[in-house]
Protein backbone atom coordinates (compact mmCIF):
# COMPACT_ATOMS: atom_id res chain seq x y z
CA UNK A 1 0.00 0.00 0.00
CA UNK A 2 1.44 3.37 -1.35
CA UNK A 3 2.31 5.46 1.92
CA UNK A 4 0.04 8.99 1.77
CA UNK A 5 1.43 12.44 2.37
CA UNK A 6 0.98 13.76 5.47
CA UNK A 7 0.45 17.62 6.93
CA UNK A 8 4.09 16.56 9.33
CA UNK A 9 5.93 15.76 6.03
CA UNK A 10 5.30 19.14 4.85
CA UNK A 11 6.15 20.86 7.66
CA UNK A 12 9.27 18.73 7.90
CA UNK A 13 10.21 19.97 4.79
CA UNK A 14 10.39 23.50 6.30
CA UNK A 15 7.21 24.51 5.02
CA UNK A 16 4.66 26.57 7.66
CA UNK A 17 1.02 25.57 8.49
CA UNK A 18 -1.34 27.21 6.58
CA UNK A 19 -5.40 26.87 5.13
CA UNK A 20 -3.51 25.90 2.10
CA UNK A 21 -2.30 22.88 3.30
CA UNK A 22 -5.14 21.07 3.35
CA UNK A 23 -5.81 21.29 -0.65
CA UNK A 24 -2.08 20.68 -1.36
CA UNK A 25 -1.83 17.29 0.31
CA UNK A 26 -4.86 16.37 -1.27
CA UNK A 27 -3.47 17.16 -5.05
CA UNK A 28 -0.06 15.41 -4.09
CA UNK A 29 -1.97 12.04 -3.10
CA UNK A 30 -4.59 11.82 -5.78
CA UNK A 31 -1.43 12.87 -8.27
CA UNK A 32 1.19 10.30 -7.03
CA UNK A 33 3.53 13.37 -6.73
CA UNK A 34 7.22 12.49 -5.06
CA UNK A 35 10.48 13.68 -4.73
CA UNK A 36 11.45 16.63 -7.17
CA UNK A 37 7.97 16.44 -8.81
CA UNK A 38 6.19 17.43 -5.15
CA UNK A 39 9.05 19.90 -4.24
CA UNK A 40 7.90 21.69 -7.40
CA UNK A 41 4.67 21.91 -7.04
CA UNK A 42 5.09 22.97 -2.97
CA UNK A 43 7.46 25.80 -4.20
CA UNK A 44 4.26 28.11 -4.68
CA UNK A 45 3.26 27.56 -1.31
CA UNK A 46 6.64 28.39 0.03
CA UNK A 47 6.98 31.69 2.70
CA UNK A 48 8.52 34.63 0.99
CA UNK A 49 12.22 35.58 3.17
CA UNK A 50 11.01 38.10 6.08
CA UNK A 51 11.36 41.98 5.00
CA UNK A 52 14.63 43.45 7.08
CA UNK A 53 14.58 46.58 8.29
CA UNK A 54 16.43 49.39 6.37
CA UNK A 55 20.48 49.18 7.90
CA UNK A 56 20.24 52.87 8.66
CA UNK A 57 17.11 55.51 8.31
CA UNK A 58 16.00 56.98 5.74
CA UNK A 59 16.67 60.44 5.10
CA UNK A 60 13.58 62.87 6.43
CA UNK A 61 13.41 66.52 7.22
CA UNK A 62 13.47 68.48 10.09
CA UNK A 63 11.04 71.78 10.18
CA UNK A 64 11.46 71.98 13.94
CA UNK A 65 13.63 73.89 15.85
CA UNK A 66 13.82 74.13 19.83
CA UNK A 67 13.65 77.70 20.70
CA UNK A 68 14.46 76.81 24.54
CA UNK A 69 15.52 74.30 27.43
CA UNK A 70 12.25 72.90 27.26
CA UNK A 71 11.89 72.60 23.83
CA UNK A 72 15.44 70.63 23.44
CA UNK A 73 14.28 67.57 25.44
CA UNK A 74 10.68 67.17 23.08
CA UNK A 75 12.65 67.69 19.58
CA UNK A 76 15.68 65.24 20.67
CA UNK A 77 12.72 62.58 21.52
CA UNK A 78 11.13 63.50 18.57
CA UNK A 79 14.39 62.71 16.20
CA UNK A 80 15.08 59.89 17.78
CA UNK A 81 11.81 58.24 17.01
CA UNK A 82 11.73 59.52 13.78
CA UNK A 83 14.81 57.67 13.04
CA UNK A 84 13.74 54.72 14.87
CA UNK A 85 10.31 55.08 12.64
CA UNK A 86 12.60 55.35 9.17
CA UNK A 87 13.92 51.86 9.66
CA UNK A 88 11.05 50.49 9.07
CA UNK A 89 11.20 48.46 5.24
CA UNK A 90 8.33 49.90 3.66
CA UNK A 91 9.33 53.86 4.06
CA UNK A 92 11.08 56.05 1.93
CA UNK A 93 10.52 59.36 2.76
CA UNK A 94 9.30 61.82 6.14
CA UNK A 95 9.28 65.19 7.55
CA UNK A 96 8.65 66.52 10.98
CA UNK A 97 6.84 69.53 11.62
CA UNK A 98 7.20 72.72 14.00
CA UNK A 99 4.24 71.44 16.16
CA UNK A 100 5.74 67.93 16.76
CA UNK A 101 6.18 65.75 20.08
CA UNK A 102 6.27 62.47 20.73
CA UNK A 103 3.07 60.00 20.55
CA UNK A 104 4.44 56.92 22.15
CA UNK A 105 6.96 54.40 22.72
CA UNK A 106 10.69 54.89 20.14
CA UNK A 107 10.01 54.27 16.85
CA UNK A 108 6.20 55.52 17.26
CA UNK A 109 5.39 57.94 14.87
CA UNK A 110 5.14 61.97 16.30
CA UNK A 111 2.51 63.89 16.15
CA UNK A 112 3.64 66.48 13.38
CA UNK A 113 5.27 63.46 11.56
CA UNK A 114 4.51 62.71 8.11
CA UNK A 115 5.66 59.33 7.11
CA UNK A 116 5.58 58.35 3.78
CA UNK A 117 5.25 54.28 2.28
CA UNK A 118 5.56 52.86 -0.88
CA UNK A 119 2.53 50.38 -1.44
CA UNK A 120 1.91 49.80 2.06
CA UNK A 121 -1.16 51.46 4.75
CA UNK A 122 0.39 51.64 8.17
CA UNK A 123 -2.88 51.69 10.56
CA UNK A 124 -0.62 52.50 13.52
CA UNK A 125 0.60 56.03 11.83
CA UNK A 126 -2.87 57.34 11.68
CA UNK A 127 -3.61 55.86 14.65
CA UNK A 128 -7.67 55.34 15.98
CA UNK A 129 -8.53 59.13 15.79
CA UNK A 130 -8.74 58.66 11.69
CA UNK A 131 -9.34 61.75 9.41
CA UNK A 132 -9.20 64.14 12.54
CA UNK A 133 -9.78 67.53 10.94
CA UNK A 134 -11.02 71.02 10.78
CA UNK A 135 -13.91 72.50 8.76
CA UNK A 136 -14.65 76.32 8.62
CA UNK A 137 -18.33 78.01 7.61
CA UNK A 138 -18.23 81.68 6.92
CA UNK A 139 -21.69 82.80 8.29
CA UNK A 140 -21.13 86.51 7.22
CA UNK A 141 -22.12 89.42 9.26
CA UNK A 142 -23.78 87.05 11.82
CA UNK A 143 -23.40 87.56 15.66
CA UNK A 144 -20.53 85.63 17.05
CA UNK A 145 -22.13 85.16 20.47
CA UNK A 146 -25.59 84.32 18.52
CA UNK A 147 -23.38 81.53 16.53
CA UNK A 148 -21.68 80.44 19.31
CA UNK A 149 -24.91 79.88 21.45
CA UNK A 150 -26.89 78.05 18.56
CA UNK A 151 -23.32 75.60 18.21
CA UNK A 152 -23.91 75.18 22.06
CA UNK A 153 -27.26 73.72 21.99
CA UNK A 154 -26.50 71.57 18.66
CA UNK A 155 -23.20 69.98 19.45
CA UNK A 156 -22.14 67.44 21.71
CA UNK A 157 -19.29 66.85 23.73
CA UNK A 158 -18.14 63.87 25.33
CA UNK A 159 -18.13 60.11 25.54
CA UNK A 160 -20.73 57.96 23.45
CA UNK A 161 -23.24 59.39 21.09
CA UNK A 162 -26.80 61.08 20.88
CA UNK A 163 -29.89 59.96 22.52
CA UNK A 164 -32.26 58.37 19.85
CA UNK A 165 -34.39 61.15 19.83
CA UNK A 166 -31.75 63.83 19.34
CA UNK A 167 -29.54 61.67 16.21
CA UNK A 168 -29.05 63.35 13.25
CA UNK A 169 -30.85 62.34 9.73
CA UNK A 170 -27.75 59.43 8.67
CA UNK A 171 -28.12 59.99 4.80
CA UNK A 172 -28.55 57.15 2.57
CA UNK A 173 -25.28 57.36 0.34
CA UNK A 174 -23.42 56.75 3.36
CA UNK A 175 -25.11 53.71 4.97
CA UNK A 176 -24.79 52.19 1.35
CA UNK A 177 -21.48 52.54 1.62
CA UNK A 178 -20.73 51.25 5.04
CA UNK A 179 -22.94 48.37 3.79
CA UNK A 180 -20.50 48.02 0.63
CA UNK A 181 -17.41 47.94 2.69
CA UNK A 182 -16.64 44.24 4.90
CA UNK A 183 -14.50 46.17 7.21
CA UNK A 184 -17.81 48.50 7.86
CA UNK A 185 -20.56 46.32 7.37
CA UNK A 186 -21.63 45.23 11.19
CA UNK A 187 -24.39 45.96 12.92
CA UNK A 188 -22.79 47.57 15.84
CA UNK A 189 -20.50 49.56 13.35
CA UNK A 190 -23.15 50.97 11.70
CA UNK A 191 -25.74 51.16 14.91
CA UNK A 192 -22.52 54.15 16.00
CA UNK A 193 -22.30 55.20 13.27
CA UNK A 194 -25.66 56.65 13.45
CA UNK A 195 -25.62 57.27 17.07
CA UNK A 196 -21.99 59.36 16.97
CA UNK A 197 -22.82 61.72 13.63
CA UNK A 198 -23.15 65.14 15.02
CA UNK A 199 -20.70 64.49 17.94
CA UNK A 200 -16.91 66.23 19.15
CA UNK A 201 -15.39 64.17 21.37
CA UNK A 202 -12.98 64.84 23.73
CA UNK A 203 -9.66 65.71 24.47
CA UNK A 204 -8.21 68.61 22.09
CA UNK A 205 -11.58 68.86 19.96
CA UNK A 206 -12.99 72.05 20.23
CA UNK A 207 -15.79 74.47 18.54
CA UNK A 208 -14.49 77.57 17.56
CA UNK A 209 -16.02 80.86 16.57
CA UNK A 210 -14.32 83.96 15.30
CA UNK A 211 -14.21 86.89 13.31
CA UNK A 212 -12.34 87.14 9.58
CA UNK A 213 -9.37 89.68 10.22
CA UNK A 214 -9.47 90.64 6.67
CA UNK A 215 -13.35 90.82 6.11
CA UNK A 216 -14.97 90.85 9.61
CA UNK A 217 -17.31 87.74 8.69
CA UNK A 218 -18.14 85.58 11.41
CA UNK A 219 -16.92 82.10 11.26
CA UNK A 220 -17.16 78.79 12.94
CA UNK A 221 -14.62 76.07 13.04
CA UNK A 222 -15.23 72.72 14.04
CA UNK A 223 -12.05 69.97 14.85
CA UNK A 224 -12.82 66.53 15.57
CA UNK A 225 -12.41 63.08 14.26
CA UNK A 226 -13.96 60.03 13.06
CA UNK A 227 -14.87 59.13 16.45
CA UNK A 228 -16.85 55.50 17.19
CA UNK A 229 -16.58 54.41 13.62
CA UNK A 230 -13.20 55.42 12.85
CA UNK A 231 -11.60 53.61 16.27
CA UNK A 232 -13.76 50.52 15.19
CA UNK A 233 -11.80 50.36 11.94
CA UNK A 234 -8.41 51.39 13.44
CA UNK A 235 -8.60 48.43 15.63
CA UNK A 236 -9.05 45.73 12.50
CA UNK A 237 -6.72 47.48 10.24
CA UNK A 238 -4.49 46.93 13.25
CA UNK A 239 -5.20 43.56 13.58
CA UNK A 240 -4.90 42.44 9.82
CA UNK A 241 -1.56 44.63 9.90
CA UNK A 242 -0.33 42.41 12.80
CA UNK A 243 -1.18 39.12 10.72
CA UNK A 244 0.78 40.41 7.80
CA UNK A 245 4.00 42.00 9.95
CA UNK A 246 4.49 38.44 11.54
CA UNK A 247 4.28 36.92 8.22
CA UNK A 248 6.68 39.54 6.15
CA UNK A 249 8.50 41.37 8.66
CA UNK A 250 8.51 40.14 12.13
CA UNK A 251 11.60 42.89 12.82
CA UNK A 252 9.24 45.22 12.36
CA UNK A 253 7.88 47.38 15.13
CA UNK A 254 4.29 46.39 15.98
CA UNK A 255 2.88 49.52 15.93
CA UNK A 256 4.43 50.05 12.54
CA UNK A 257 3.02 47.14 10.60
CA UNK A 258 1.34 47.68 7.31
CA UNK A 259 -1.34 46.11 5.40
CA UNK A 260 0.26 45.40 1.05
CA UNK A 261 -2.04 47.53 -0.83
CA UNK A 262 -2.22 45.28 -3.58
CA UNK A 263 -3.88 42.56 -1.26
CA UNK A 264 -7.83 41.88 -0.90
CA UNK A 265 -7.06 43.34 2.54
CA UNK A 266 -5.02 46.63 1.37
CA UNK A 267 -8.17 47.61 -1.08
CA UNK A 268 -10.26 47.14 1.38
CA UNK A 269 -8.65 48.99 4.16
CA UNK A 270 -7.87 51.66 1.61
CA UNK A 271 -11.42 52.14 0.74
CA UNK A 272 -12.80 51.60 4.23
CA UNK A 273 -10.75 54.65 5.05
CA UNK A 274 -12.55 56.43 2.20
CA UNK A 275 -15.69 56.10 3.83
CA UNK A 276 -14.61 56.76 7.40
CA UNK A 277 -13.43 60.21 5.39
CA UNK A 278 -16.91 60.96 3.98
CA UNK A 279 -18.45 60.02 7.57
CA UNK A 280 -16.23 62.54 9.13
CA UNK A 281 -16.98 65.45 6.93
CA UNK A 282 -20.83 65.02 7.29
CA UNK A 283 -20.40 64.79 11.12
CA UNK A 284 -18.95 68.57 10.60
CA UNK A 285 -21.59 69.18 8.01
CA UNK A 286 -24.36 68.30 10.20
CA UNK A 287 -23.16 70.53 13.20
CA UNK A 288 -22.43 73.60 11.03
CA UNK A 289 -25.56 73.09 8.89
CA UNK A 290 -27.96 72.73 12.24
CA UNK A 291 -26.40 76.19 13.60
CA UNK A 292 -27.59 77.74 10.43
CA UNK A 293 -31.42 76.57 10.37
CA UNK A 294 -31.56 77.11 13.90
CA UNK A 295 -31.16 81.00 13.09
CA UNK A 296 -32.01 81.08 9.77
CA UNK A 297 -28.85 82.55 8.34
CA UNK A 298 -27.23 82.00 5.34
CA UNK A 299 -24.02 80.21 4.92
CA UNK A 300 -21.52 82.14 2.51
CA UNK A 301 -18.89 79.70 2.50
CA UNK A 302 -17.41 76.64 3.81
CA UNK A 303 -14.32 74.49 3.48
CA UNK A 304 -12.66 71.84 5.22
CA UNK A 305 -9.03 69.51 5.35
CA UNK A 306 -8.00 66.75 7.22
CA UNK A 307 -4.81 66.46 9.40
CA UNK A 308 -4.63 62.90 10.74
CA UNK A 309 -4.83 60.48 7.79
CA UNK A 310 -3.48 58.71 5.20
CA UNK A 311 -3.07 60.37 1.23
CA UNK A 312 -2.36 58.74 -1.60
CA UNK A 313 -0.71 59.66 -4.38
CA UNK A 314 0.55 56.58 -7.17
CA UNK A 315 1.97 53.80 -5.14
CA UNK A 316 3.27 56.50 -2.65
CA UNK A 317 1.14 56.91 0.92
CA UNK A 318 1.86 60.00 2.86
CA UNK A 319 1.08 59.28 6.90
CA UNK A 320 0.22 62.54 8.05
CA UNK A 321 0.03 61.57 12.13
CA UNK A 322 -1.07 65.67 12.76
CA UNK A 323 -0.01 66.96 9.71
CA UNK A 324 -2.15 69.44 7.09
CA UNK A 325 -1.87 68.98 3.14
CA UNK A 326 -1.01 71.78 1.22
CA UNK A 327 -0.80 70.05 -2.33
CA UNK A 328 -4.34 69.95 -3.50
CA UNK A 329 -3.60 66.64 -4.75
CA UNK A 330 -3.86 65.40 -1.17
CA UNK A 331 -7.59 66.63 -1.33
CA UNK A 332 -10.14 65.58 -3.74
CA UNK A 333 -12.80 67.48 -3.20
CA UNK A 334 -10.61 70.47 -2.23
CA UNK A 335 -13.53 74.05 -2.17
CA UNK A 336 -10.44 76.83 -0.43
CA UNK A 337 -7.19 77.08 1.61
CA UNK A 338 -6.34 75.19 4.69
CA UNK A 339 -6.89 75.58 8.18
CA UNK A 340 -4.37 75.38 11.44
CA UNK A 341 -5.67 76.30 14.88
CA UNK A 342 -3.24 77.49 17.50
CA UNK A 343 -4.86 77.72 21.31
CA UNK A 344 -7.94 78.99 22.28
CA UNK A 345 -6.91 82.57 22.61
CA UNK A 346 -4.98 82.21 19.38
CA UNK A 347 -6.56 83.00 16.03
CA UNK A 348 -6.91 79.95 13.95
CA UNK A 349 -4.88 80.39 10.53
CA UNK A 350 -6.43 80.02 7.04
CA UNK A 351 -3.14 79.33 4.91
CA UNK A 352 -1.59 78.18 1.18
CA UNK A 353 1.22 77.29 0.12
CA UNK A 354 3.29 75.02 -2.17
CA UNK A 355 4.84 71.48 -1.89
CA UNK A 356 8.65 71.65 -1.35
CA UNK A 357 11.40 68.86 -0.93
CA UNK A 358 11.67 69.20 2.66
CA UNK A 359 7.28 70.01 3.21
CA UNK A 360 6.54 67.27 1.24
CA UNK A 361 3.51 68.70 0.73
CA UNK A 362 2.39 69.12 4.11
CA UNK A 363 2.27 72.32 7.28
CA UNK A 364 1.92 71.87 10.86
CA UNK A 365 -1.60 71.06 11.94
CA UNK A 366 -1.58 73.46 15.63
CA UNK A 367 0.77 74.32 17.66
CA UNK A 368 1.41 71.20 19.42
CA UNK A 369 2.48 70.40 23.03
CA UNK A 370 5.71 70.10 24.89
CA UNK A 371 5.01 68.23 28.24
CA UNK A 372 2.00 65.79 28.70
CA UNK A 373 -0.69 66.86 30.22
CA UNK A 374 0.50 65.74 33.73
CA UNK A 375 2.97 67.46 33.56
CA UNK A 376 1.29 71.02 32.68
CA UNK A 377 -1.37 69.92 35.26
CA UNK A 378 1.69 69.63 38.10
CA UNK A 379 3.36 72.86 36.94
CA UNK A 380 0.33 75.22 37.16
CA UNK A 381 -0.26 76.69 40.41
CA UNK A 382 -3.59 79.09 41.64
CA UNK A 383 -6.98 77.31 41.76
CA UNK A 384 -8.49 76.23 38.39
CA UNK A 385 -11.12 78.92 38.40
CA UNK A 386 -7.85 81.69 38.79
CA UNK A 387 -5.80 80.05 36.15
CA UNK A 388 -8.64 79.45 34.06
CA UNK A 389 -9.49 83.49 33.94
CA UNK A 390 -6.34 84.54 33.59
CA UNK A 391 -5.63 82.52 30.40
CA UNK A 392 -9.12 83.04 28.71
CA UNK A 393 -9.51 87.03 29.45
CA UNK A 394 -11.63 88.28 27.21
CA UNK A 395 -12.99 85.19 25.53
CA UNK A 396 -16.25 83.40 26.04
CA UNK A 397 -14.84 79.88 26.85
CA UNK A 398 -16.90 77.00 27.89
CA UNK A 399 -16.68 73.89 28.82
CA UNK A 400 -19.26 71.22 27.61
CA UNK A 401 -19.30 69.09 30.72
CA UNK A 402 -19.49 72.42 32.64
CA UNK A 403 -15.78 71.34 34.13
CA UNK A 404 -12.87 73.13 33.46
CA UNK A 405 -9.87 71.17 31.85
CA UNK A 406 -6.75 73.36 32.39
CA UNK A 407 -4.56 70.60 30.34
CA UNK A 408 -6.70 72.52 27.17
CA UNK A 409 -6.04 76.00 28.32
CA UNK A 410 -3.32 77.91 25.79
CA UNK A 411 -0.52 77.43 28.61
CA UNK A 412 -0.40 73.81 27.64
CA UNK A 413 0.90 73.77 24.11
CA UNK A 414 3.59 75.68 22.57
CA UNK A 415 4.09 79.51 21.62
CA UNK A 416 1.92 80.45 18.67
CA UNK A 417 4.27 83.13 17.93
CA UNK A 418 6.95 80.55 17.18
CA UNK A 419 5.14 77.94 15.48
CA UNK A 420 3.99 81.13 12.97
CA UNK A 421 7.95 81.94 12.64
CA UNK A 422 9.18 78.40 12.15
CA UNK A 423 6.34 78.34 9.11
CA UNK A 424 7.77 80.78 7.69
CA UNK A 425 11.72 79.69 7.78
CA UNK A 426 10.85 76.17 6.68
CA UNK A 427 8.45 76.78 3.89
CA UNK A 428 5.42 75.68 5.50
CA UNK A 429 2.64 77.82 4.11
CA UNK A 430 1.48 81.44 3.80
CA UNK A 431 -0.90 83.22 6.27
CA UNK A 432 -3.73 84.69 3.67
CA UNK A 433 -6.32 85.54 6.77
CA UNK A 434 -6.91 84.50 10.22
CA UNK A 435 -9.83 83.74 12.29
CA UNK A 436 -9.73 86.09 15.56
CA UNK A 437 -11.16 84.39 18.65
CA UNK A 438 -14.42 85.19 20.04
CA UNK A 439 -15.15 82.34 21.92
CA UNK A 440 -15.26 78.42 22.14
CA UNK A 441 -16.76 75.26 23.08
CA UNK A 442 -14.72 72.22 24.50
CA UNK A 443 -15.67 68.71 25.98
CA UNK A 444 -13.79 69.77 29.23
CA UNK A 445 -12.76 66.92 32.67
CA UNK A 446 -16.25 65.21 31.42
CA UNK A 447 -14.32 62.14 33.72
CA UNK A 448 -14.90 64.42 37.16
CA UNK A 449 -18.70 63.86 37.28
CA UNK A 450 -18.53 60.62 35.24
CA UNK A 451 -21.46 58.09 36.61
CA UNK A 452 -18.81 55.43 36.89
CA UNK A 453 -16.57 57.79 38.96
CA UNK A 454 -19.16 58.68 40.80
CA UNK A 455 -20.54 55.20 41.57
CA UNK A 456 -16.80 54.51 42.51
CA UNK A 457 -16.48 57.26 45.45
CA UNK A 458 -19.63 56.03 46.50
CA UNK A 459 -18.57 52.66 47.30
CA UNK A 460 -15.06 53.76 48.63
CA UNK A 461 -17.13 56.02 50.69
CA UNK A 462 -19.11 53.23 52.00
CA UNK A 463 -16.17 51.51 52.66
CA UNK A 464 -14.47 54.16 55.24
CA UNK A 465 -17.95 54.37 56.36
CA UNK A 466 -18.16 50.96 57.65
CA UNK A 467 -14.46 50.18 58.74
Amino acid sequence: METKITGKDIIALGFKQGKWMKEAIAHINENGLKGAAMEIYLEQFKSPDPIALHAKPVDFSINIKAENELEEDNVSKVINSMQTLMKTPTLVDGAIMPDACPAGPDGTIPVGGVAVAKNAIHPGMHSADICCSVMLTDFGKADPKAILDAAHTNTHFGPGGRDRNAQFRFPKELLDAFEANYLLNDGQMIQIARSHLGTQGDGNHFLFVGTSKKTGNTMLVTHHGSRGPGARLYTKGMKIAERFRKELSPETKKQNAWIPFETEEGQSYWEALQVIRQWTKANHEVLHNSVAETLDIDIENRYWNEHNFVFKDGDLFYHAKGATPLDAKFMPDITGPRLIPLNMSEPVLIVEGATTKTNLGFAPHGAGRNVSRTQHRKSKTGTIMQIFKEETRGLDVRFFSKEIDITELPSAYKNANAVRQQMDDYGLGTVIDEVMPYGCIMAGDWQKNAPWKIKRDKRRNSKRNNS
